[in-house]
């Protein structure tokens, strides 16, 4: 049966091309709202928590601090409200997954940029 589904998700699930992120990157994405009849394009910027799954399961996690709050947002690789993810700085982190990153404040919370 998973070879199948394997299939399926291959052939007609439409994947959009966004560039390569990792952990640790900061990244705005741009994604469409509907409020009725109406859409209109709203942005998330923050760090990138952690990648997870494969194929059209894939999922992205962005943290970003709102005043004195962290805030979390998961997003769906294969959502078709994503219009275009835009790489604003390349982290260096040594782990794939940055759940640390929650519990840091201040200074400590600084990811230290890869400049190329």
């Amino acid at each position: 049966m998973e070879p199948l589904v394997k299939f399926v998700q291959d052939e007609f699930v439409e994947r959009k091309e966004f560039p390569d992120f990792a952990a640790g990157d900061t990244i705005t994405v741009y994604y469409e709202i509907k409020e009725g009849e109406k859409k209109r394009t709203q942005f998330f910027r923050g760090v990138v928590i952690q990648r997870r799954g494969t194929g059209a399961s894939e999922t992205f996690t962005i943290r970003k601090m709102s005043g004195t709050v962290g805030v979390e947002r998961i997003f769906p690789v294969n959502l078709p409200a994503l219009q275009k993810i835009e790489i604003n700085k390349r982290g260096k982190v040594r782990r794939a997954r940055i759940f640390y990153f929650r519990g840091l404040t201040g200074k400590k919370a600084r990811i230290k940029e890869i400049r190329k």
